[in-house]
């Protein structure tokens, strides 16, 4: 099956569409993370254990990620990640309603196989609205919804959760999805089918060795840093005693960086070329782990401390998207699927291994965890880059 293009040659509006749906699943994946303290203390279990929603719902979303690529190939991408921010909506608006932990987890399972979905198949049909030469521009900015995210909706779900309760901010996550489910099927064009992942698209993906390098560095670099940022709430209040409006202001600071990191990157990604850019990131990222001890002085040295990481976390992730395009225009489903399984499965096992840790006491050696992953992160980028300038 060839892919299907829409009619006209680019689509602002769309892309606008798809940036802020982005925005959303970003805002619903990080909420927990940002309500980690009231939901340990509201529905009475331990931190590490609160942070097992972290690891099931990343699970869920890697796993899903290349699954549902295939299962879905041959819809139109209008009315699937409409029905994808509609799905959202419903299990994240029965999420807050959830009576206790037992509920809570099988409901945030089912709502993030909607970020399974949304921001692969998101990124995966950019190269239908928009020109080749554009290309990496503007998946970039399509996956600087996460970036906004990190800057407005996760202080926003820490304020709320600790303000009001974490059931609040779900409902709000809830509330957005429906509205920009709207803004989507107004703005995506109808017909917009990238091509059908077939069996030989998959084996071709993950035969070509430059693609499944830059999928490790993916898997790595989320690892190292959701070992520490799954648990930044609890960190932050026992290292510095924030308490909710503080912790915000944290996390907005922090989210701040990311977004001035990943307009950055959107600028300078074609011209640095993708895997020059990625290893700028993966960089600043390992500086800050490996300062991290110095934040614990005081609140603005923190707050220094974090810069680096900030300005790395999210524009890395776009410059593993368009990485993964430039490789491959035809295999891009595949690939972005692979790489969002990667991104989450990292990110789960960040989670998991961070829980671990902390269950023996071990919260304040979390960052050198991560600095040992991220090192092995930038080794492989390396080398993915080494095997990408050589003939296929």
């Amino acid at each position: 099956m060839t892919p299907s293009r829409p009619r006209g040659t680019s689509s602002p509006s769309a892309l606008w569409a798809l940036m802020t749906g982005n925005f959303v699943i970003g805002t619903g994946v990080m909420a927990v993370p940002g309500t980690l303290n009231d939901i340990s203390h509201s529905l009475n279990v331990s931190i590490p254990q609160a942070g097992l929603l972290i690891t099931a719902g990343a699970l869920v979303m890697g796993l899903g990620a290349p699954l549902l690529a295939t299962l879905v190939a041959g819809w139109d991408r209008r009315r699937l990640l409409t029905l994808t921010l509609l799905w959202y909506a419903l299990f994240l608006g029965l999420s807050a309603f959830a009576p206790d932990y037992g509920w809570l987890m099988p409901l945030r399972v089912l709502a993030v196989i909607a970020p399974a979905v949304f921001t692969p198949q998101a990124a995966a049909c950019i190269g239908l609205l928009v020109p080749e030469t554009q290309r990496g521009r503007a998946i970039a900015f399509v996956f600087l919804g996460w970036s906004v995210a990190s800057v407005l909706g996760m202080p926003l779900s820490a304020w709320i959760g600790g303000m009001f309760g974490w059931r609040w901010a779900f409902g709000l996550v809830a509330v957005l999805a429906l509205l920009v489910a709207a803004w989507v099927w107004r703005a995506m064009p109808d017909q917009v089918r990238p091509a059908a992942l077939s069996r030989e698209a998959w084996g071709q993906t993950l035969g070509y060795a430059p693609l499944t390098l830059a999928l490790g560095v993916t898997l790595l670099s989320a690892f190292g840093q959701f070992t520490l940022f799954s648990y930044f709430a609890p960190y932050l209040q026992q290292t510095h005693g924030a308490d909710p409006v503080l912790l915000s202001l944290i996390f907005f600071w922090f989210g701040a960086f990311g977004l001035i990191g990943n307009i950055a990157l959107t600028r300078w990604v074609d011209r640095l070329g993708t895997p020059r850019a990625v290893m700028i990131a993966l960089s600043l990222m390992a500086l800050s782990l490996a300062l991290w001890p110095l934040g614990r002085a005081g609140l603005v040295p923190q707050a220094l401390v974090m810069v680096p990481w900030a300005l790395g976390c999210f524009s890395c992730n776009s410059g593993q998207q368009a990485r993964l395009v430039q490789l491959s225009p035809v295999l891009a489903p595949a690939s972005v699927a692979l790489n969002t399984s990667a991104m989450y499965a990292g990110q789960g096992m960040g989670a998991a291994l961070g829980g671990a840790l902390i269950a023996q006491g071990h919260m304040l050696q979390l960052h050198w965890v991560g600095l040992v992953l991220m090192l092995a992160a930038m080794a492989l980028s390396w080398r993915a880059a080494r095997a990408q300038s050589r003939p296929a």
